[in-house]
């Protein structure tokens, strides 16, 4: 969430912000619910002095002053209570109204309308010319016997799939591999839980947002991941870390599940989109002062992995109309699939700023260098936290699948991925 302080001094530069984002956001109620707080905690140490002042005449007191000096008091009690619940009141309003609030854009975000003021950065590789018309992978996946569309949808419905013999080989054999390259890149592996208490979805910003795409245990309030940020990101709750910790990088391999309900009607055929999905997630936590250039390494680092896969795609940078809810800066990585002749995202690599390190109150205590001499033990601060994609699935299978096609029917096997497969080079 943005910093309280900051939205009261300065409510015209985060209403400019917002705007850039095509977001609206409570921020009137905010300013006037934070005004009430404030008022109500000055009348309530007020009453709390006078009554303390009270207490002490009570006992110096002759007995009718006595039996009136606590009478006044008790009464004195009630409205403090009073006024003590009032506060709670508004604070958890408050606080409610904040987590409605979206990320500010980093100053170098283009600002757009729509998607199409997305920026693309950069292209790698040239989409392969093949010789022959490229087929979708479901075409290509259900001739191999490596993908059953029909069975997924008898046992769980739409959108989802089974993979079967090399076709599941395939895709764990992207999951090893990723989870590969980022442990050589420095990152520590982690394998979270599915599963989240309520405080984590609100942490990493999913939850009040997004509740109506995400699937819900009602009896335990427990929450099905969206993605392994999350269970990664609030590994560091509530704590705070020593500046010698940091960075800290971890990568996690997890399934996903999410309902997908702002997709209905779209991709319906294949893989692009389903309720359940895996993906190998990256995710740093940072000090401020270097977020930035973390954000540059996190892209990096995901390319790594379709530069190894000799796959054609390119980097995308977000205008402000196209920003994800938390991110104040982001840009996606898009794989070509000559099948369906389209840039897939499978990568989103974000930087959040300390937006959801101040809702999982993730902090850091500065060293002493990073405060002037003299000046005592610095506060701790929040953290920058980003993530990004290494990279998911299933796109990436899509592109291998339909770039690596032959004219024959097969599937030729990248060669990073062939000691994998158990050395299999091609699935025919």
């Amino acid at each position: 969430m943005l910093d309280l302080k900051f939205i009261r001094e300065n409510p015209d530069e985060v209403r400019a912000a917002l705007a850039k984002l095509h977001e609206e956001a409570p921020i009137d109620a905010i300013l006037e619910a934070d005004e009430r707080r404030r008022s109500l905690l000055t009348e309530v140490e007020g009453l709390k002095q006078q009554l303390n002042q009270r207490s002490q005449q009570v006992a110096r007191a002759e007995a009718g002053e006595r039996s009136r000096l606590i009478a006044y008091n008790r009464d004195l009690g009630e409205r403090i209570s009073a006024l003590d619940a009032e506060v709670r009141q508004v604070e958890g309003r408050l606080n409610e109204l904040l987590l409605l609030v979206p990320n500010m854009p980093h100053p170098d975000v283009p600002v757009g309308d729509s998607e199409a003021d997305n920026v693309v950065v950069r292209t790698s590789g040239e989409p392969r010319e093949l010789g022959f018309e490229p087929k979708p992978h479901w075409e290509i996946g259900e001739a191999l016997g490596i993908i059953d569309f029909e069975r997924g949808v008898k046992i769980s419905g739409t959108r989802f799939y089974i993979l079967l013999g090399l076709g599941a080989r395939l895709q764990r054999a992207l999951i090893t591999f990723m989870l590969d390259v980022h442990i050589e890149q420095g990152y520590t592996e982690v394998y979270p839980p599915y599963m989240v208490k309520r405080e984590c979805m609100v942490g990493t910003a999913q939850l009040p947002k997004f509740a109506d795409n995400l699937y819900h245990d009602e009896q335990d309030d427990m929450w099905f991941i969206p993605t392994a940020e999350v269970p990664v990101t609030n590994l560091f709750r509530d704590e705070i870390l020593e500046a010698e910790q940091l960075p800290l990088y971890h990568v996690a391999y997890s399934a996903n599940f999410r309902r997908e309900q702002m997709a209905a009607g779209r991709d319906t055929r294949g893989l692009k989109r389903g309720h359940q999905f895996d993906k190998v997630e990256l995710v740093k936590h940072v000090v401020p002062e270097t977020s930035d250039e973390e954000l540059q390494k996190l892209i990096a680092d995901a390319e790594e992995v379709l530069r190894r896969l000799e796959l054609p795609y390119r980097l995308v940078q977000m205008c402000t109309a196209d920003l994800s809810f938390a991110a104040a800066m982001k840009f996606d990585l898009e794989v070509w699939a000559p099948g369906v002749q389209e840039w897939l995202e499978c990568s989103s690599c974000s930087n959040f700023t300390d937006f959801q390190a101040r809702r999982a109150n993730i902090r850091y205590r500065p060293d002493e260098d990073s405060h002037s001499a003299g000046s005592g033990q610095a506060r701790p601060r929040f953290v920058h936290t980003l993530n990004g994609s290494g990279v998911a699935l299933p796109r990436t299978m899509i592109a291998v699948i339909e770039n690596c096609q032959q004219a024959d029917g097969s599937v030729r096997i990248p060669e990073a991925l062939v000691p994998y497969m158990g050395g299999a080079e091609i699935i025919a």
